[in-house]
C-alpha cells in the first residue's frame, strides 16, 4: 500500500485565470500556504521518502527547497504538469464568460465533449496523469517507498479525485481542489482511494 500525498501550489501571480501550462511564480502569500500546509501535517507526525513534483515554477520551485530541507529525493515529473488550456491560457474566467459564454458553458459542465481552441483534450490530459501515477508508484515499489509527496496542480487533483470517487470525468471541474491544500490518496493492488483532504 502506498500513500500518495497531493500538494496543490499555493497562490500565483496568475491565480483567478486558467494558466494551465503558463509559467507563472508563487506570491508571497502563496509560498506562505504551501509552507503552512506541509508544517502542519508534518506536526502530526507526517513524514515522506520522496518528492515528485510538476516541472512548472510554482510547484517546482517549492519542491527543490522542501528537498534540500529535508535532504529527500526529489524526481521532476513532467506529465504532473497542469493541462494546457490553449488559446484560453492566462484568461480569467470573467473574460471568458463575456467572450465566449456558451463555449465556457459547455467546457464547465462536459468536458469530454468539448476542448477549447488549440487546448489538451480532457482524455489526453487524462491519459498522460494516470501514465505518470503509474510512473511513480512502479518506482515507490522498486525503491521500497511508502509515502511520496507530491506537489501538482488543481486540474490533476481533480481528475484523481474523480478516478478515485468513482465519478464521471464530466465532474471534474466539480472536484473541490483548494490552493495549498493537501488531498490524501492510498494507491493499493493498482486501485487509488481517496483518503481526505488537509486545508491550510
Amino acid at each position: 500500500m502506498l500513500y500518495l500525498d497531493f500538494l496543490r501550489h499555493g497562490e500565483t501571480n496568475l491565480s483567478h485565470t486558467l494558466r494551465g501550462r503558463t509559467d507563472d511564480a508563487l506570491t508571497a502569500k502563496g509560498w506562505a500556504q504551501m509552507r503552512s500546509t506541509i508544517t502542519q501535517s508534518e506536526q502530526t507526525g507526517q513524514a515522506w521518502d520522496v518528492i515528485y513534483s510538476s516541472p512548472l515554477q510554482r510547484c517546482r520551485l517549492f519542491s527543490e527547497q522542501w528537498a534540500e530541507q529535508k535532504q529527500l529525493p526529489l524526481y521532476i515529473e513532467p506529465n504532473l504538469q497542469e493541462m494546457d488550456f490553449g488559446e484560453w491560457e492566462a484568461q480569467s474566467t470573467e473574460r471568458l464568460y463575456q467572450l465566449y459564454p456558451d463555449e465556457l458553458a459547455q467546457f464547465w459542465q462536459t468536458p469530454l465533449s468539448f476542448t477549447p481552441p488549440q487546448a489538451e483534450s480532457l482524455l489526453t490530459f487524462k491519459s498522460r496523469v494516470l501514465e505518470s501515477v503509474e510512473t511513480l508508484t512502479q518506482q515507490m515499489y522498486a525503491q521500497g517507498w511508502t509515502r511520496a509527496l507530491i506537489i501538482s496542480h488543481g486540474g490533476v487533483i481533480k481528475l484523481l479525485k474523480c478516478q478515485a470517487l468513482k465519478q464521471h470525468d464530466n465532474d471534474l471541474l466539480k472536484m473541490s481542489a483548494e490552493l495549498g491544500q493537501l488531498n490524501c490518496f492510498v494507491f493499493d493492488q493498482g486501485q487509488l482511494q481517496f483518503i481526505q483532504s488537509e486545508d491550510v
